[in-house]
């Protein structure tokens, strides 16, 4: 508002400036003098015509007497009995702004005496302004005067004039905002529209949904380092109890045969041939035992590798699974009955015959591993027109559910409780899954705790 004011009074100067070159020239200057004693006004007025110098005269007169009048007032003496009076001025202003609002009402009162204000030209002045800071609403410019009677009993309070929106009717909730540009505080600029909350929401609108994206990537951020550092430390922990466990798998074997082995040589069990057979079965069986764990060891690690490849060929299915079959009877620390059913019985299919062979093995393993007392196993292979699928069924302790959807990764057993002959290492299951995928099948488990499990491979 301030700043309209101070466009439209440039505005009036221009206006009387044109008003000199038709009718004469006007200076006015108002200062203290060197001496500060006395307010120096001087004039400089050339006359071309007789009714405008008349009219001239007069209001120069006015401002003269004006000024003279103010100067008797105790703050312009004080000012005057200074050595300068800018300094003395400049010391008891609280700011430069406050200084500059009071020449702009000195020069506003100067101005206002030889031309009238223009309303009209300040409201759209002050639209422009407010246009500048992206604040285009209705409002209402009103230029106020403030006065008393003539023996100062009642105040009164009159609307000069009125400019702006026509069609905008004020509401109970419309701020009004003051501009008093004389120094005596009787006349004022009063601006109303309705609160701008709104407005400022909607200008606010593009930092606020700014804020709340980089909020979310900061705060999705902060959830995937935590869940990654928690990961880690999880697999960290997985990856010792892996390690330990692992160590006790190579060194059993290892120690079983050594064992053996050091009774027929240095105990004479050699000369017995039950007792010899007997320890070289042992020897055998943990020999096996411990070219199993590092085949599949080193199997998992190929497959890690880029340059892993399957070396397909057309497999015949009874042929490899019955082979399997008698191997896992063979070695079976239960009674273990398998059932195969093939259909057809020529079936075959194209896969990498080692890993498969594993594959399978490993299901059979793990059926016999976690039965009871006995295992009693089916395994199924049917063909439809498309696919093949292999089912290995058991009747074994099962699987709750919660732990199903982890029993394909890596180094993850599911607890056995009391039953501590199932021995593993968390590793036949993550090779399973991810030989399947190799070949471009899927795996799929169904299991129920003490009814058993069905494993199901499908390619």
């Amino acid at each position: 508002m301030r700043t309209s004011d101070f466009n439209e009074i440039v505005l009036r100067v221009n206006e009387l400036q044109k008003d000199n070159v038709e009718h004469g020239s006007v200076t006015v200057s108002a200062g203290y003098g060197a001496d500060g004693n006395s307010l120096v006004t001087s004039q400089t007025i050339s006359y071309t015509d007789s009714t405008y110098k008349d009219t001239l005269h007069s209001r120069t007169e006015t401002i003269a007497d004006t000024v003279r009048t103010d100067t008797g007032s105790d703050e312009a003496r004080a000012v005057a009995s200074s050595e300068s009076g800018l300094d003395v001025l400049l010391k008891k202003q609280d700011s430069l702004k406050e200084l500059l609002l009071s020449i702009q009402q000195g020069i506003h009162a100067g101005v206002d005496t030889y031309i009238d204000i223009n309303l009209q030209r300040y409201d759209s002045l002050l639209n422009n302004v407010l246009k500048e800071h992206e604040l285009e609403i209705p409002h209402h410019t009103l230029l106020i005067h403030t006065g008393r009677n003539a023996d100062s009993t009642v105040m009164y309070i009159d609307t000069v004039g009125m400019a702006g929106d026509s069609s905008y009717i004020p509401t109970p909730r419309a701020v009004r905002y003051d501009y008093d540009f004389n120094m005596s505080r009787s006349q004022r600029y009063q601006l109303v529209f309705e609160p701008v909350d709104s407005l400022v929401w909607k200008h606010m609108t593009g930092i606020l949904t700014t804020s709340f994206i980089i909020l979310l990537i900061l705060g999705f951020s902060f959830w995937f380092l935590i869940r990654t550092l928690l990961r880690q430390k999880t697999l960290e922990e997985i990856k010792s109890d892996f390690t330990n466990n692992i160590t006790h798998e190579l060194k059993t074997p290892i120690a079983v045969a050594y064992a053996a082995n050091d009774a027929l040589l240095n105990f004479n069990q050699a000369e017995e041939k039950t007792k010899r057979d007997q320890y070289l079965r042992i020897c055998q069986e943990q020999l096996q035992r411990l070219s199993s764990l590092v085949e599949q060891i080193l199997s998992m690690s190929m497959e890690r590798r880029k340059t892993f490849r399957l070396h397909p060929e057309e497999v015949n299915l009874k042929e490899l699974i019955v082979s399997l079959v008698e191997q896992h009877q063979l070695k079976a620390d239960k009674p273990a009955q398998i059932t195969l059913e093939i259909e057809p019985k020529t079936l075959t299919i194209v896969v990498d015959r080692t890993h498969f062979s594993n594959i399978i093995s490993n299901l059979i393993d793990n059926a016999v591993k976690y039965s009871k007392e006995r295992a009693d196993i089916t395994i199924r292979c049917r063909q439809t027109e498309q696919t093949v699928t292999i089912s290995i069924a058991d009747r074994g302790i099962g699987i709750p559910l919660d732990k199903q959807k982890h029993i394909f990764d890596k180094f993850y057993r599911v607890p056995t409780g009391n039953l501590h002959n199932a021995k593993g290492y968390g590793l036949g299951l993550f090779y399973v899954k991810s030989m399947v995928e190799k070949h471009g099948g899927t795996i799929t488990v169904k299991s129920e705790p003490g009814k058993g499990s069905i494993f199901t491979i499908t390619l």
